[in-house]
């Protein structure tokens, strides 16, 4: 199981970085199997580039701190 603390400190490391291009990240569940949904926020929620960040910020530094994450999606609210 993924402990919900670990993955908020996670983001805690990312959000200077989105928060600089005037966006965000917010942790919205965590499966049972290990997959992450996250909803991007502020400026990153419309941006063509919002797949980009998911992928090559947000999962790849959630997956190298926490192993049992199996994979990052993005939340379907």
């Amino acid at each position: 199981m993924v402990d919900k603390i670990k993955v908020e400190e996670a983001l805690d490391q990312i959000r200077p970085f989105l928060q600089a291009d005037g966006g965000d990240v917010a942790l919205v569940d965590i499966s049972d199997d290990g997959v992450v949904s996250v909803e991007l926020q502020g400026a990153c929620k419309g941006c063509p580039m919002s797949q980009l960040t998911l992928a090559n910020s947000v999962e790849r530094v959630l997956k190298e701190q926490i192993p049992e994450i199996t994979k990052v999606i993005p939340a379907e609210l």
